[in-house]
């Protein structure tokens, strides 16, 4: 059975998987790996590294995915397979740096920190699951898990351009986001996949950023095909 380390986003945990570990148990052995200590893309790298087996696949959501490809750049040669879900390859730009402040003061002020109100709640869902009160609580209650301390922590992760990581990716690779993601829209997922000769390019159907807990059964899906590709082939 593969072996399949799952990196998670900013202020989500195992949580964030929970339906593509259910559903893929019968083809992997799903891992989901600590992001919530370290201060840099290299700390975070290691950590997973360090917990994981000789190769694996691997699979990154969001801040996850930036995770992902400095776990590529650090060791090509035990990652088997990758995926990578509404995330991007590039840097913060200007604009980009200048909200992740304005969000560090907000969380960083006493009384409050909420985890994703509602005005948050809107940039990272797709309209039709704004109104899904089960979307919403599982996403909440990621948040209240783990707090500000990780926010800001986790928010101050510089995010490093990864054009490189791909332009050399021999692996599957499944890259994949919701078509109403306002934080990594699909353009970005296609200059993704365009870097990877045979990649797989799903854009999901009325979803913003949360994929995994927005489409389940899409994710899974396209997981499974992923999972299963020849991994002798470069791109899945």
């Amino acid at each position: 059975m593969t072996p399949l380390l799952l990196l998670p986003g900013l202020l989500n945990d195992g949580n964030l998987w929970r339906d593509q570990m259910a559903a893929l148990s019968d083809v992997a052995d799903c891992r989901v790996c600590d992001l919530t200590r370290g201060e840099t893309l290299e700390d975070l790298a290691e950590g997973v590294l360090d917990g994981a087996p000789a190769t694996f696949a691997l699979a990154g959501f969001s801040l996850g995915g930036y995770v992902a490809q400095e776990v590529v750049r650090r060791a090509p040669g035990r990652v088997t397979r990758l995926a990578l879900f509404d995330t991007s390859i590039r840097a913060d730009d200007p604009a980009r740096a200048a909200s992740r402040r304005a969000l560090d003061r907000a969380a960083r002020s006493p009384g409050r920190f909420h985890g994703f109100g509602d005005r948050l709640l809107a940039t990272y869902l797709d309209p039709s699951s704004l109104g899904d009160e089960g979307i919403v609580a599982r996403i909440r209650g990621m948040t209240r898990r783990l707090g500000p301390d990780v926010f800001v922590r986790q928010n101050n992760v510089e995010r490093r351009d990864g054009t490189d990581v791909l332009a050399r990716l021999t692996c599957p690779l499944l890259v994949l986001c919701g078509e109403n993601d306002v934080l990594t829209p699909p353009a970005l997922h296609r200059e993704m996949a365009e870097l990877v000769p045979g990649a797989t390019l799903t854009i999901v159907p009325g979803c913003g950023h949360m994929t995994p807990i927005e489409d389940p059964g899409a994710v899974s899906a396209a997981m499974r095909r992923w999972l299963e590709a020849s991994p002798g082939a470069v791109g899945g």
